[in-house]
This record gives C-alpha cells, structure tokens and sequence, in this order.
C-alpha cells in the first residue's frame, strides 16, 4: 500500500498525538511506502516561521522515519487548481492533487478532504 501523510498526521506521528490504531498501523508497516510531500514540509516551515508551530529541524527530514519525500510536479499543480472548491486550504488541495496524481491513499482525520474522489484511510 502507497500512503500520503496529511501535514497533522505527519506531525502527529513524529509528536505524541495518538493516531487511530488502522492507520498507525499501516503507516508502520514495512510493506508499505510512506509518503511526506513537499506541501507538508512548506506548510510547516510557515507555521514555524509565523510562530504558530515549535518543532526541531529533524522534522524537515523525513527519511529520519523512512518515509519518502513526494515532490511537487506540474501536474499536480495543475490538478490541485483545479479540484472542486471543497477546501480552501491550498496545502491541503495540493495533498489530494498529489494523492490522485501518484495513486496514493490519503491518511487524514480532515473532513473536508473526504468530500474528494481521493482514497482515505483516516488517522
């Protein structure tokens, strides 16, 4: 199974935050690869900036929990613009764009992300 972290799951995982028991345990099975998109990582780091968010710089390397880096292509640029308006969030577009683009389920506790054709495994 190819997963994609939500930003809060990602935070969760490397945090205290309980995430349900499905999803902790699909994120640590070895079987399946684990994505961090490049949009987590921008999100982050402006949160951090604006002072919103206190995390170390280890979070910024997502191979430190073998999870994959996922950049952002033009492709999912494009989708992520054109998605239906369901969420204003544009980090959280760019995450369903990458999920649809990539086949990849989105592992989220976010219910507008569910009102997308995306596959959701919720954290």
């Amino acid at each position: 199974m190819n997963l994609l972290l939500d930003t809060h799951v990602f935070l969760w995982w490397s945090g205290e935050r309980r995430i349900a028991t499905q999803a902790f345990t699909a994120i640590s099975n070895p079987d399946n690869i684990v994505y961090v998109s490049a949009a987590s990582i921008w999100e982050i780091g402006i949160k951090r900036t604006r002072g919103k968010l206190e995390v170390d710089d280890a979070i910024f390397d997502v191979r430190t929990d073998d999870f994959e880096p996922l950049p952002i292509t033009h492709v999912d640029a494009r989708l992520a613009g054109c998605l239906p308006d369901y969420h204003r969030d544009p980090f959280d577009r760019m995450l369903v764009a990458q999920a649809l683009t990539h086949d990849l389920m989105l592992v989220t506790r976010d219910p507008k992300i569910q009102l997308y054709e995306v596959e959701i495994l919720v954290a």
